[in-house]
């Protein structure tokens, strides 16, 4: 084989060999392609525009282009947008909406090939109108608590559980805002088919109050709160009082007892005393007499100053005169 023989092979396996890498493309795990020849779709036999699912896969080289379209869920983070409820009061709500591709085919139809931004753009119109819709229907209680008002809600937490055969059912009770969402979820999910995409999930992410709105509601949350807490300190003196006063009858009724007791023992140890006395005085009575004098001459004398006006004969002198008591003569 001459020099040029082998020239022209190789440049012949190097062509080969590119033509053979250009007619291969590999569609990757989460996509869908979409193959075009010269700038047109192409279609089945059928007319329908040929979806090429995630492998390796062959197409005519330097004349068809791959488009790849991402099937996974992805995310639109709306700006928040302010919305007027039931009460005809202004909130600001930031949301977000998971979506994906459905269709692939109506998808690239209705997106100008593909176009995620113009996508999107056509899914926020759809989402901000729904989500209108269903906002206008709630009231701010509702929208920041999540809870029903009034006979629904207490109809809801009697219904929480229910027993049937020894066991405990739960009974799913949906929030009014969980409810208003779902709905927003399949008007917005109805109207995305359209464009070939499926809406997986419709959430919101912050709920603002406008500054307007914000200081009414500060107020009147202040003024609230105000009120209860003057309620509770009221009860609380009420209380106070009530413990007051009982706790003062207490006392009273305590030092009652314990008076009419000590008044009872003080009676009872003096008349213990007076008996015993009377027992003593009983076995020697010139001595009680005695001694009765003694403490009297003392009492009386004991100052030194004291003038007494008696007789010398008088009884309180007797045992002056005689140590056994017997009166004296002059």
């Amino acid at each position: 084989m001459n020099k040029n023989t082998l020239n022209i092979s190789l440049i012949l396996i190097f062509v080969l060999a590119f033509i053979g890498f250009n007619s291969l493309y590999v569609v990757t795990e989460g996509t869908k392609g979409i193959v075009t020849r010269f700038g047109k779709v192409v279609r089945d036999s059928e007319g329908k525009l040929q979806i090429v699912d995630p492998g390796l896969h062959l197409k005519a080289p330097f004349i068809d282009q791959v488009k790849a379209l991402d099937v996974k869920i992805q995310t639109i983070s709306s700006s928040a947008d302010r919305f007027v409820t039931s009460e005809k009061k202004d909130v600001i709500i930031d949301s977000y909406v998971k979506w994906q591709i459905l269709d692939a085919a109506t998808y690239y139809l209705t997106t100008a090939g593909g176009n995620k931004m113009q996508a999107e753009e056509l899914l926020r119109r759809r989402i901000n109108n729904s989500l209108r819709s269903q906002i206008g229907r709630l009231t701010i209680h509702q929208i920041v608590s999540g809870q029903n008002s009034g006979k629904n809600q207490a109809t809801e937490e009697e219904n929480v559980f229910d027993s049937s055969d020894s066991e405990v059912v739960a009974v799913a009770s949906q929030s009014k805002r969980d409810e208003v969402m779902q709905n927003a979820l399949k008007d917005i999910g109805a109207s995305a088919k359209a464009l070939g995409i499926k809406i997986v999930d419709v959430r919101i992410k912050q709920i603002n109050l406008p500054p307007e709105v914000s200081n009414s509601i500060y107020q009147r949350m202040r003024a609230e709160r105000d009120a209860v807490a003057k309620l509770h300190r009221s009860q609380g003196r009420k209380e106070a009082e009530a413990i007051k006063a009982h706790a003062d009858r207490e006392v009273v009724v305590k030092i009652a007892e314990a008076e009419r007791q000590a008044r009872t023992l003080r009676g009872e140890g003096d008349a213990e005393a007076t008996r015993i006395y009377a027992q003593a005085y009983k076995q020697n009575p010139q001595l009680f007499e005695f001694l009765r004098s003694m403490d009297a001459y003392k009492k009386s004398m004991s100052s030194g100053k004291d003038v007494l006006v008696l007789k010398p004969d008088s009884e309180f002198f007797k045992f002056f005169n005689d140590a056994n008591g017997a009166k004296g003569t002059n």
